[in-house]
Order: C-alpha cells, then sequence, then structure tokens
C-alpha cells in the first residue's frame, strides 16, 4: 500500500486572492484543506519543498499528513494550480480524509515478465491502451502502482482489467464492462504487408471483372457484326 508522507505546511491569515498573493509574495503556495464536513482551513507551503513532492509525478495519488503547526491532517492533494508563463505551482487543493473514507484515484499501471512473452519475443509490440487506471479505495489502502503481468501472451491477445490483482475494498470505477489494459500487437512490418496483401487482392479482384466485362461486350460485337 502507498506509504504516508509528511508536508509541513503553516496556517494562513485569510482567504480570498488578496491574501494568497501575500504569501506569493513571501515564497510561499497558498493551499486549503477541505471535506469530512469541517471548515476550509487556508494553509501555505514552502515552494521549494511543494515542488519536490509534485515531481515525483504520484503527488496526485499520495497520501499526506498535513503538519501545521504541529497538528496533522490525512489529506490527499487534488488540484495543483500552475502558473501558466513560469510553470510553478500557486494553489494546491487538499482533500481532508475522514475514518473510513474511501476516494477515487487514478493509479499507474506497470508491466513485467515481458521476456516470459512469446507475443513479444516473436517481434510483437506492448500496445498500452490505459497507463493509469482510475479505482475507488478506502484512504488507507491506496495501492503504489497495477502489475500487468505479461507472461504466456501470444499475439492479439489482451490484458483486461479482471486480469489485475487489486487489493481487498478497491474497485474500479469503470464497473460496467471488463475494460482492456493492453495488448501484443503484431509487429508494424506485418500490418504493412497485411495491408499491401488485400491491396493487391483488391487490384486483382478488380482486373478480373474489367476482363470479364469486356469479353461479355466483346461477344455482344460480335453478335451484332454477324447479323448484320
Amino acid at each position: 500500500m502507498a506509504d504516508v508522507l509528511v508536508l509541513n505546511a503553516k496556517a494562513r491569515d485569510g482567504v480570498g486572492k488578496g491574501a494568497a498573493r501575500a504569501a506569493r509574495r513571501e515564497g510561499l503556495v497558498p493551499g486549503v484543506i477541505y471535506g469530512d464536513k469541517k471548515d476550509p482551513q487556508p494553509i501555505s507551503f514552502g515552494l521549494n519543498d511543494l515542488v519536490l513532492h509534485i515531481r515525483t509525478g504520484r503527488f496526485l495519488s499520495t497520501l499526506y499528513d498535513v503538519d501545521v503547526d504541529g497538528t496533522k491532517t490525512r489529506v490527499i492533494p487534488k488540484d495543483v494550480q500552475f502558473d501558466p508563463v513560469k510553470d510553478f505551482p500557486v494553489h494546491v487543493d487538499l482533500l481532508r480524509l475522514g475514518k473510513g473514507a474511501k476516494i477515487n484515484v487514478e493509479i499507474q499501471m506497470n508491466f513485467i515478465n515481458e521476456e516470459e512473452s512469446p507475443g513479444l519475443r516473436e517481434g510483437g509490440v506492448l500496445n498500452v491502451v490505459r497507463f493509469t487506471v482510475e479505482l475507488r479505495c478506502p484512504a488507507d489502502s491506496i495501492p503504489e502502482e497495477l502489475i500487468g503481468d505479461l507472461t504466456g501472451l501470444e499475439l492479439g491477445d489482451s490484458i483486461h482489467i479482471s486480469d489485475v490483482a487489486l487489493p481487498d475494498g478497491v474497485e474500479p470505477v469503470i464497473t460496467d464492462r471488463d475494460f482492456t489494459i493492453a495488448t501484443i500487437a503484431a509487429p508494424a512490418a506485418e500490418i504493412v504487408e497485411e495491408e499491401e496483401e488485400e491491396e493487391g487482392d483488391e487490384l486483382l479482384e478488380g482486373e478480373e471483372g474489367e476482363g470479364e466485362e469486356g469479353a461479355e461486350d466483346g461477344g455482344d460485337a460480335g453478335d451484332e457484326d454477324a447479323s448484320e
């Protein structure tokens, strides 16, 4: 399961654009903790510390204990707003997680045992349809990753969500179908050859059709000449 990391913050006086701009002038990133039927809590983070967490690429799927002046609150980040020009974070929204809370979160797919796939050994290509899967999880049971096992997969075979092991209490948000995660596709060269063969067959059929039409036309013309 995903580890719970600590994110240090401090209480922020005031709300609104003016207070947020004041925090940014101090080199801080304003944020807010909301949810769990409690009042929103305005806070701010050190820019450098926050950027290190965001750059992991897992910020929005990581549980944090936000430490505000010694008081910790369990949260999961829900949104990060960036400066459109300088591309640094300018505001963070964090969802407060109460006991027994369930949340939707995007979890990354990783694939193993490529060398055990006959289709890949024959030159096939792993075609990933979903790099992440949205799951409904208990807040304390968020998996770090999802594993797609390629063992034994032939050309044309697929991995579906039913082939992926999920922790107890965790389920995909999409429940009305067994959706595809990845497929073992034929090599591009084979696809091109098949297309060329199909085009050649179509061309040959067309030429044969024209020959038959020509023969019929010639027969009719000969009959007409004979009658004259």
